[in-house]
């Protein structure tokens, strides 16, 4: 059951850079329907009345309260949005999905347990299994019944997943695999049922479903975590482990496609997840700051507290628009997929994986903005925020991860680069071509270039000259590189920021246009305000980057040539930001939380 609200054209993934998009083109949570709300309200309540009262109990590793609460949200429904309703889900789009995660991030021990479970945990079920194996195990995964949980990961091989060490010989009978090696890192291992298994049968990567029950199955001893502290983290170990052949999930030698789509999946949830955390790491440093004295008044008067909550406020506003717009892209692909064609599995794949640069910004970007917005709310708390009876502690220590797990926000930074010039050479994305002809612009001189109508001229503008230094920077990059640009790790990086911060820029500039189009410009002055200090950070970061591709790509009159080129590209009147800054504060502070009213 699909409930997206607004009825999109396919958007291709990675076109962001060479098109402009309007704001009914995209999907924001402006766009929210009932059912949306609806269920927003069901993850609300349940992360507030049932996990919240339990954190302490998860912190000591209470996981008879984990599997419990994990059986309570599947009679909820929260566990099940994207399993399909013939398996016992309730087959809800993406932007559902992404509102569950974003809801119940409320306590991050948990919300790893659970988007383990409901996403790589049971997932590659759903894209990739047979019609046995959704049959036996999609109804028990979707109600809570078995937990589920994915075991890629290895002691050497972590971001490096396909060198793993793990193997799968077939027993001479033909009727198991037999499966030895060591899984490490694995979220939910402690009590979980079914694991998507990852090994090599040959040197064919493939993936296996894993009963805990199997003969040659064991679990190892609870990881002694920084953070996430109330989910269960073990290695898991195959010693001859016997798996029915036809547990077998996918094809032979076809392992990295599931594990690459099904991450990509993970990512945009994670991303999701990030910003429901931030969320709330936000509201409990509005709550000290309001009530915390200092010098004679409370220390949401003082002017710093103010630019520091005003900062993750506009960093949350930017998040949501950047994770609901590509859930909404994603959507629009997996509707048009025929459910019932011989081809739905591929179909579904590739729709997936258009978005992988997408699903890759999100994640690095999210787990990037949450660290600062638990960093910032450990600093407002001063002393207390290091002593662990306060939230924040916590908080600070469970955001870390983000910047590890889903892949790393290096290995993803190289994806975003990757993928953007692979799709370029292959043909697919005519970036080559847009190049070429920013270059041709460059070298004509200033030019008055198009006019823009409608609202937000000037933020729009702003991410039109993001885009062109974005295209600027891989242009100069890729004519000195060519294909071994690949092999430039330090330059990608630098081209994957610039790419991660216009997309960001983009979709908080969107979505201001939305609210400015339905409430009209003075109704809209929050989000416009935080979408202005959003884009003023945003240019200062793509500047930089910019130079520094460019410091590493030429040199001599050539170099200043570039520079000079590049500070055109910039130029931008400043926004005051102190005063936009002091609107937004004025505004959460009064609340007491994140709002756009």
């Amino acid at each position: 059951m699909a409930t997206t609200a607004v009825a999109q054209t396919k958007i291709s993934g990675g076109s962001f850079l060479l098109e402009d998009r309007r704001s009914d083109e995209v999907f924001t949570p402006e766009d929210f329907t009932e059912q949306h709300q609806l269920i927003g309200q069901t993850a609300e309540e349940f992360a507030v009345n049932e996990i919240v009262p339990h954190i302490e109990k998860m912190e000591h590793k209470d996981f008879s309260i984990t599997r419990e609460l994990l059986k309570k949200a599947g009679e909820l429904g929260l566990s099940s949005a994207e399993v399909p309703e013939a398996y016992g889900g309730l087959e809800m789009d993406k932007v559902t999905a992404a509102i569950i995660a974003d809801h119940i991030a409320k306590y991050a021990g948990f919300a790893t347990t659970w988007g383990g479970h409901t996403g790589i945990g049971t997932l590659p079920i759903v894209y990739f299994g047979t019609d046995e194996q959704k049959k036996k195990y999609l109804p028990r995964l979707a109600a809570g019944e078995i937990i589920g949980a994915y075991a890629l990961s290895e002691a050497s091989s972590g971001s490096d997943a396909l060198n793993c060490r793990a193997r799968a010989e077939l027993s001479k009978d033909g009727k198991h695999y037999i499966l030895n090696g060591e899984k490490m890192w694995i979220t939910n291992a402690g009590f979980a049922d079914l694991f998507t298994v990852f090994a090599k049968v040959g040197d064919k990567f493939t993936a296996f479903l894993v009963e805990k029950t199997f003969s040659g199955f064991s679990v190892g001893a609870e990881e002694h975590k920084m953070g996430i502290r109330g989910s269960s983290t073990c290695p898991i170990i195959l010693n001859d482990c016997k798996v029915p052949a036809e547990n077998v999930l996918g094809e032979i030698g076809k392992g990295h496609v599931i594990a690459f789509n099904i991450l990509n999946v993970g990512r945009f949830k994670l991303g999701a997840m990030c910003v429901g955390g931030a969320r709330v790491s936000l509201e409990n440093a509005i709550g000290y700051a309001k009530q915390r004295k200092a010098f004679g008044k409370v220390i949401a008067d003082f002017g710093l507290v103010r630019e520091k909550l005003a900062n993750m406020a506009a960093g949350i506003y930017t998040g949501e628009a950047l994770v609901y717009r590509t859930v909404g892209m994603m959507d629009v692909a997996l509707a048009a997929v025929d459910k019932s064609g011989s081809d739905a599995a591929k179909d579904t794949r590739k729709a997936i994986e258009e978005y992988a640069v997408e699903c890759s910004i999100i994640k690095v970007w999210g787990s990037e903005m949450v660290d600062f917005v638990v960093d910032e709310t450990v600093q407002i708390y001063g002393g207390y925020g290091f002593v662990e009876e306060y939230p924040a502690e916590r908080a600070y220590r469970d955001a870390r991860i983000n910047r590890i797990f889903e892949g790393t926000n290096e290995i993803n930074r190289l994806i975003i680069t990757g993928f953007l010039l692979k799709r370029a050479m292959s043909g697919q994305l005519p970036l080559m071509p847009a190049i070429k002809k920013l270059m041709d612009e460059v070298l004509a001189g200033p030019s008055l270039g198009d006019a823009i109508e409608g609202p937000l001229v000037e933020e729009r503008k702003l991410v039109g000259q993001a885009k062109k230094l974005s295209l600027f920077a891989a242009g100069a990059a890729t004519q000195k590189y060519m294909q071994a640009i690949q092999d430039q790790q330090e330059i990608m990086g630098a081209i994957a920021d610039m790419v991660i911060e216009t997309y960001a820029m983009e979709s908080a500039v969107l979505r201001a246009w939305k609210i400015v189009e339905s409430k009209g410009e003075s109704a809209a002055s929050l989000p416009i305000a935080m979408t202005r200090v959003y884009l003023s950070q945003g240019m200062e970061k793509i500047e930089a980057a910019a130079k520094k591709v460019i410091a590493a790509v030429a040199d001599g009159d050539m170099l200043r040539t570039q520079l000079a080129i590049l500070r055109r590209l910039a130029k931008h009147e400043p926004f005051n930001t102190i005063e936009l800054r002091q609107l937004i504060a004025g505004k959460v502070i009064e609340r007491g939380k994140y709002t756009l009213a």
